[in-house]
């Protein structure tokens, strides 16, 4: 399955499509998407579709990790102990580039030393298991945006760090947090810069994970595609790596 410069800049990887494959194909707009649709909201006469700027890429694996039916909430640390990450995840329409309101974006990661929630063990580390960390996801508003508090991912063996991602249309929510039915639109992963990346590894808990960490470059199934295959602008929070890392990202799904 399948980088070193001022904390305060935005590090963006954005290269190049891949091939599409996989179900469906999706659409990931760079930020030169956002930059094209003001100019197309300052000029009425122009198609808001016309004046984007997308890039088609193939979905990425749902890998062995998922489990069904996890809360939704905005933020899914639970006491987790790891560097602190504020995503933005904007989802859009592929076909018109229009904002997609009440999309359930829902994400799920390993924790600082490479463990899953409900498979905890599998990175050879013990801990307690909830079976609920580092899962969840929120509706998107109007605007097509979810923002959703976590930690920083560790790495476990194989893999280098990643968020997984779905994108659900039509959802019922639950009386107990969770939700039930829709149509799964995408399915994802997010990546992160290796500058970042190089520098979070040195901090604790990080630093104490026994695994052999592996790279963008050495990872199956990420492909060098940039902001087009889920890789993160991340931005610093603070003056020091430990003050954490806003993540941002638009994704375009196919709705029809």
């Amino acid at each position: 399955m399948t980088d070193s410069s001022s904390e305060d800049t935005a590090l963006d990887g954005t290269a190049a499509a891949g091939t599409p494959i996989g179900r469906r194909t999706v659409l990931i707009a760079t930020g030169a998407t956002a930059a094209a649709l003001a100019v197309g909201a300052a000029a009425p006469a122009t198609p808001v579709a016309a004046a984007a700027v997308c890039t088609l890429t193939k979905e990425m694996t749902e890998g062995p990790y998922y489990l069904d039916g996890q809360l939704v909430r905005s933020d899914i640390t639970e006491g987790k102990a790891g560097i602190p990450l504020k995503l933005t995840l904007t989802v859009v329409d592929d076909d018109t580039c229009a904002p997609l309101d009440n999309a359930l974006v829902e994400i799920w990661h390993c924790d600082a030393l490479g463990e899953y929630s409900g498979f905890v063990g599998g990175n050879g580390h013990s801990e307690p298991d909830d079976g609920t960390f580092l899962r969840g996801g929120v509706l998107t508003g109007t605007d097509g945006v979810a923002k959703i508090t976590t930690i920083y991912p560790g790495w476990y063996r194989g893999r280098c760090i990643h968020i997984h991602l779905k994108v659900h249309t039509g959802v019922t929510l639950t009386s107990d947090g969770s939700f039930t039915g829709g149509q799964e639109l995408h399915t994802g992963q997010l990546f992160f810069s290796e500058t970042v990346t190089t520098a979070v590894a040195r901090i604790s808990p990080y630093s104490t994970n026994t695994v052999t960490r592996t790279t963008l470059a050495q990872d199956s199934i990420y492909d060098d595609g940039g902001a087009a295959s889920g890789l993160l602008t991340l931005t610093a929070l603070g003056s020091s790596t430990s003050s954490g890392y806003a993540g941002a990202l638009t994704v375009g799904v196919e709705t029809s």
